[in-house]
């Protein structure tokens, strides 16, 4: 066919961009997987079936906290889902070091801020996350099976591990707790913060 007879296919200008749709389309092979409608994950979820719908086909992009009750309706991890959205994912035999770019990772937003992964879709026996935001509305709690280690690189955040007083860090400062811990965190005056949280891998055994 000559040259310029060939049609492409334009993207759909409706999808947020590359990796709400590849996170959309995992979403969707893993629920037929476990042999979910749509419906039934939208009930298990608290979520809407429209919003559902739209994130699978990426025209919509899911907060951290959406992907945490997805993970747990699909028993998976909020940052596999995550990772779904690298365009550069890792071979799990691939035993080479992993090396990423600062303009590279899978980002997540929440409230006010932005979460990226710090290593290339993969298995790994942690997930290291960076998080960045300066929200004073903490938002509804986490929680998960797996232990949760958190630095604070700048700023300082009030973090809420549910059963005491909400603790106040600063630079330098950090928190470990286990799995099935509640956890919440945010500014407490509207200054910007920056963190490291570090997960243990599902894959590794997480607490139960």
């Amino acid at each position: 066919m000559p040259t310029d007879l060939v049609q492409t296919v334009p993207p759909n200008p409706r999808v947020v961009d590359d990796q709400a749709r590849r996170i959309g389309e995992h979403i969707r092979g893993l629920r037929r997987a476990r042999g979910l409608t749509l419906v039934q994950l939208a009930d298990r979820t608290g979520l809407s079936h429209p919003f559902l719908s739209q994130l699978e086909r990426g025209h919509s992009r899911a907060s951290m906290v959406s992907l945490e009750k997805i993970a747990l309706a699909l028993e998976t991890s909020q940052v596999e889902l995550l990772a779904a959205g690298d365009p550069q994912p890792r071979d799990p035999d691939d035993r080479r070091p992993d090396v990423l770019r600062s303009d590279e990772g899978a980002r997540g937003p929440f409230s006010q801020g932005e979460a990226r992964l710090l290593v290339h879709g993969g298995a790994h026996a942690f997930e290291p996350l960076e998080f960045t935001g300066s929200n004073t509305d903490p938002g509804a709690f986490y929680e998960h099976r797996e232990d949760e280690f958190l630095y604070v690189l700048g700023g300082s955040v009030r973090l809420d591990l549910g059963a005491d007083e909400p603790l106040l860090l600063g630079a330098g400062d950090s928190a470990y707790y286990r799995g099935g811990t509640p956890h919440r965190w945010c500014s407490p005056d509207g200054g910007r913060f920056h963190l490291i949280v570090v997960k243990e891998s599902p894959t590794r055994g997480g607490a139960s």
